[in-house]
């Protein structure tokens, strides 16, 4: 079962978008997380790793103000989900992108197809082998866009994307900002339904890779 469907604050807290100086003027996902962590009022808290809280904040900011409360009983959730694992980033961007591909505009298509490929690329350079659910998650997202996939693939061949490329925290942030601004804007009627699951997914991804060791760096040895 996952955490959040368990786990509820003891208040339900009012959210509002942007950046709040104090409680009393507000506060966004984030702000009330760092609260019930124990932690400094701070939509960066040390409690959640930066890529989940990133996307947090992005969810609170593009859902509707009718439906924002709707995402507190996510927050306790993220409360703990934090490390070096570099397999978080890279699975919270491959889900919002696979999130926003089938309702994005074609030009966002594109970028999150890409993205697509290349989250799952790193994330078999790092583990040997596809994680559980991810190959299935994949295939979904682009059976709703089956044109996307292999117009990503000749990009990513004339591109050499994967030859150069390095996957950062920028990558991450720019394939997440894409997904959320696309579904945000797409013309869906379950717009915060979608952004909503969105989030309950990331956090449940970032829940299971947290709870499973991280691949270690092969063993180079020196010749003597």
């Amino acid at each position: 079962m996952s955490l959040h469907a368990v786990t509820t604050p003891d208040f339900m807290p009012v959210l509002s978008r942007g950046k709040h100086r104090t409680p009393r003027g507000g506060g966004c996902f984030m702000e009330f997380a760092s609260y019930l962590a124990g932690e400094s009022w701070s939509d960066h808290p040390a409690c959640t790793h930066p890529q989940l809280a990133s996307l947090a904040r992005m969810t609170n900011d593009c859902t509707s103000d009718a439906a924002r409360s709707k995402l507190a009983v996510l927050i306790p959730s993220v409360i703990g989900l934090n490390g070096d694992d570099p397999r978080v980033a890279l699975l919270v961007a491959l889900r919002a992108a696979t999130s926003a591909l089938p309702v994005a505009n074609m030009e966002r298509q594109r970028a999150l197809a890409v993205g697509i490929l290349t989250c799952e690329h790193a994330l078999l350079k790092l583990e040997g082998r596809p994680l559980p659910g991810v190959p299935e998650q994949i295939r979904a997202a682009f059976d709703l866009a089956p044109d996307t996939e292999p117009w990503a693939h000749r990009f990513i061949a004339d591109a050499g994307t994967f030859a150069r490329a390095k996957f950062t925290s920028r990558t991450a942030d720019s394939i997440v900002r894409t997904a959320v601004q696309g579904i945000a804007e797409a013309c869906d009627p379950d717009t915060d339904g979608r952004l909503n699951r969105l989030l309950a997914a990331a956090i449940d991804d970032c829940a299971a890779v947290l709870a499973t060791p991280a691949p270690q760096p092969a063993k180079t040895h020196s010749r003597v």
